[in-house]
């Protein structure tokens, strides 16, 4: 960044989550990821890093991930797995690292009623002394909601770039200007930046698909808010950004404490095993397609559902 600018990795904190996968206890998919990073956005090598090493639920005959159903030889392998993405990931941050002392602390993930106590999942914190790295090795499993929850409350930065463990980088990405775009937007109400999020190729001409033209609502906004961006140091760097209304799990960059404020307002809003995209991502698709509560979404969704459109 220029001169006088904060930098990226002091406005931004990399959270990744992972969990139990057939490829373990190999750590292939994630040096993926970080090779991507330094392949194509480097800067982001030098930010902090939350590793959120979900769990499973049962062991079964037959594996289904995504609903926490592991088999024996995945379950056996799980804790050597995340001993070896630790060691890489250190690996990657320090030289030398078998001498960093990792600060440990407990905590609790909760959701759902607050009136009954097994509404709770303990989880562990592991830390390095300068807090630049963060593992966190849950007791049972959280789900890609409350696993970014808990990463979320320990965040220390502004920004935050959600990574799952099986999405990687394929062209270069301007993490400087669009920080920079971001936190001006903050003293700009009518075109605030809190989401933005790195889609597919199928994606690139989603603000004229099926899904926004046919509603009168989503055409508005999309006219009102989609535009060319640049910052004041790069003014020849335009970034085009396009409402996007629908919130991704996929790689993004969002404020954080907007995240906890609209994605998570209560214990209530995420229960165990949840996705974002599949309940606040799918209510407020609905919501908007709808025009219910048209005014207020304009200046409050809209908001946090720009997406990279490059």
């Amino acid at each position: 960044m220029a001169a006088g600018l904060p930098t990226t990795n002091s406005l931004l904190t990399i959270i990744i989550t992972t969990s139990v996968t057939p490829s373990a206890p190999s750590t292939e998919l994630i040096s993926s990821v970080l090779e991507s990073y330094r392949r194509h956005c480097p800067s982001l090598m030098d930010c902090k890093v939350i590793v959120v090493f979900d769990s499973y639920d049962r062991v079964v005959p037959e594996a289904r991930l995504k609903k926490g159903c592991v088999t024996s030889d995945q379950a056996r392998v799980f804790d050597l797995y995340k001993e070896n993405v630790k060691d890489f990931i250190l690996e990657q941050h320090y030289q030398g690292h078998q001498d960093i002392t990792l600060m440990q602390t407990q905590a609790e993930a909760e959701y759902g009623s607050p009136h009954d106590s097994q509404n709770a999942v303990t989880y562990t914190a592991l830390q390095t002394h300068d807090k630049r790295v963060t593992f966190i090795e849950p007791s049972r499993r959280l789900g890609f909601g409350l696993a970014v929850r808990s990463a979320l409350r320990i965040t220390s930065t502004p920004y935050v770039w959600v990574q799952q463990h099986d999405w990687i980088l394929t062209s270069s990405f301007p993490i400087e200007p669009l920080l920079q775009i971001m936190r001006e937007s903050e003293s700009k109400p009518e075109v605030p930046i809190k989401y933005v999020c790195l889609l597919a190729v199928r994606m690139l001409n989603y603000a004229v698909s099926a899904k926004v033209v046919r509603f009168p609502a989503l055409r508005k906004l999309t006219s009102t808010f989609k535009r060319e961006f640049s910052t004041k140091e790069h003014p020849e760097m335009k970034i085009p950004l396009t409402p996007l209304f629908f919130w991704h799990d996929k790689p993004h960059i969002a404020s954080t404490a907007h995240y906890l404020a609209k994605v998570f307002p209560s214990r209530l809003a995420m229960l165990r095993g949840d996705f974002i995209e599949d309940k606040i991502g799918q209510r407020a698709r609905t919501q908007m397609k709808e025009g219910l509560g048209f005014l207020a979404l304009a200046s409050d969704y809209a908001e946090i559902t720009s997406m990279a459109n490059h």
